[in-house]
C-alpha cells in the first residue's frame, strides 16, 4: 500500500477566510449571528454562520462570477489557499486530480432562477444556470484553475460528503498512477428554501434568534437543533514518495478510514448506532488500532445525532477515552463542507497540540458521561493521532484517521 500524506491546507468559514481561523475556534469564538444573506421574515430560524466580507473577485474575474454559485466561489478560495500552502510549483499536473464535496448543490442559483421563472419568462433564465449550480462544477472549476488533469470526481453524500471526498482521494492514489489529489468541500446554503426546509423538519434551532452565540451546544442536554453554516475546506493529498521527492512539508499521514450505511431511516441515525460504530471501528482497525488522542465529532447539537454518536464513541474507544469535541457551535453546520473543514481543524489540532472546545456546554446526561468531552475551554495536550467522523441523511457514515508523520 502507498503511504498518503497531507501537504496543504485551506479553509474559509464564519470565523475567518483562511486556516488561521483555527485560532478563533480554539478561543471559543462564535461566528453565528442574524442572517443577512436572505429575507427571514417567514422563517422560524433567523440565525446562521455566514462568511462575512467575502469578495468573489479574489477567485474569479467579474465576467466569470455569474458562472459559479457561491459554494463554488467559497470552494475555490479554500482550494487556492491549500494549493499555495503545498507549494505545488513545477509538478506534473497530469498526475494530480480533484475530488469535491457538496450537499445542497448551488441552491441559491436554483432559487434565483425559480424566482425569475415565476415572475417573468423561462427565456430570461441565465444560460449559466446549469454549470453554476451542478455539484461537480466545483471540481471542474478547481481543475481549470490549476490545470489539474487527473481524475475529476465529486461526492454528494449529504453531511458526510467532505470526509468521503478525502477517502475517495486516498483510494484514487492507492489504485492509480496519480501522485496527488486536491480535495475541497464547500457549502453555501443560507437561503430561504434550505433554511425553511430544514426548519420544517424541526432540525434547526429556533429558540435563540435573540441570542445567536448561545444557539448551538453539541452534546449538551439543552441542545435544540443545529444552525446552518457556510464555508469550505481543502486539503492537498500526495503519495509519500512524491511529497518527499519534491521536499514538501508534511502535515499528517492518513492511516485508516471507514465507510458504512445505517440502512435504517432517511434522516434519523440507527438507535443502536450500528452505522457509526461500523465506520469508526473500521477506520480504527485499518489504522492498526492506534492510541487515538482526539476525535473531531460530527456533533450537530441535535438529539438523535448527539446521543447516537456518543454511544458509538463509547462503544469503539471505551477505556481509551480520547478527547472529543465539535466545532459546530463556532461555525455552524456546513453540511457537505463539514468533513473537509473538520479534517483541516483536526490536523491543525494535532500540529499545534491544542483541541478546540465545545462551546455553550452547561448540562450533561448519562451518555455524555461515558466520553471525554472538551467543555467550553480548549485543552493543551500532546496529540499524535486524530479521528474525524461525519454522518449524513440517508444513513451514510464516514470516518478517517490521521497521525503525525514519522519518516
Amino acid at each position: 500500500m502507498k503511504r498518503v500524506v497531507v501537504t496543504g491546507l485551506g479553509m474559509i468559514n464564519a470565523l475567518g477566510h483562511d486556516k488561521d481561523s483555527f485560532t478563533a475556534m480554539v478561543k471559543g469564538e462564535c461566528g453565528i449571528d442574524t442572517i443577512t444573506l436572505c429575507d427571514t421574515r417567514e422563517l422560524d430560524c433567523k440565525i446562521a454562520a455566514e462568511v462575512k466580507g467575502f469578495d468573489p473577485s479574489t477567485v474569479l474575474k467579474k465576467r466569470d462570477q455569474k458562472k459559479a454559485d457561491r459554494f463554488i466561489q467559497l470552494g475555490l478560495h479554500a482550494a487556492m489557499e491549500a494549493y499555495a500552502d503545498a507549494a505545488l510549483t513545477d509538478v506534473d499536473t497530469t498526475a494530480f486530480g480533484v475530488v469535491s464535496a457538496n450537499c445542497l448543490v448551488g441552491i441559491g442559483s436554483v432559487e434565483e432562477a425559480a424566482d425569475i421563472k415565476n415572475s417573468s419568462k423561462l427565456s430570461h433564465i441565465s444560460p449559466f444556470l446549469m454549470p453554476s449550480y451542478m455539484p461537480n462544477m466545483l471540481a471542474g472549476q478547481v481543475s481549470m484553475k490549476f490545470d489539474l488533469r487527473g481524475p475529476n470526481l465529486s461526492e454528494n453524500t449529504a453531511c458526510a460528503a467532505g470526509t468521503h471526498a478525502i477517502i475517495e482521494a486516498y483510494k484514487t492514489l492507492q489504485f492509480s498512477k496519480g501522485e496527488g489529489m486536491l480535495v475541497v468541500g464547500a457549502e453555501a446554503g443560507i437561503t430561504p428554501l434550505a433554511i425553511g426546509g430544514f426548519g420544517a423538519m424541526n432540525a434547526l434551532c429556533k429558540d435563540h434568534n435573540e441570542t445567536p452565540k448561545e444557539a448551538v451546544r453539541p452534546f449538551d442536554k439543552a441542545r435544540s437543533g443545529f444552525v446552518m453554516g457556510e464555508g469550505a475546506g481543502a486539503l492537498v493529498l500526495e503519495t509519500l514518495e512524491h511529497a518527499q521527492k519534491r521536499g514538501a512539508k508534511i502535515y499528517a499521514e492518513i492511516i485508516g478510514f471507514g465507510e458504512s450505511a445505517d440502512a435504517y431511516h432517511i434522516s434519523t441515525p440507527h438507535p443502536e448506532s450500528r452505522g457509526a460504530i461500523s465506520a469508526m471501528r473500521d477506520a480504527f482497525e485499518m489504522a492498526l488500532s492506534p492510541k487515538v488522542d482526539y476525535i473531531n465529532a460530527h456533533g450537530t447539537s441535535t438529539f438523535y445525532n448527539d446521543i447516537c454518536e456518543a454511544k458509538a464513541i463509547a462503544e469503539v474507544f471505551g477505556d481509551m477515552r480520547p478527547y472529543v469535541s465539535s466545532i459546530k457551535g463556532q461555525i455552524g453546520h456546513t453540511l457537505g463542507a463539514a468533513g473537509a473543514i473538520e479534517a483541516v481543524v483536526s490536523i491543525l489540532a494535532m500540529q499545534k497540540n491544542i483541541l478546540p472546545p465545545i462551546i455553550n456546554y452547561s448540562e450533561s446526561e448519562d451518555e455524555m458521561e461515558k466520553i471525554n468531552l472538551v467543555k467550553n475551554s480548549a485543552v493543551q495536550t500532546e496529540v499524535n493521532c486524530v479521528l474525524s467522523c461525519n454522518f449524513g441523511f440517508g444513513g451514510t457514515n464516514a470516518a478517517i484517521v490521521f497521525k503525525q508523520f514519522i519518516g
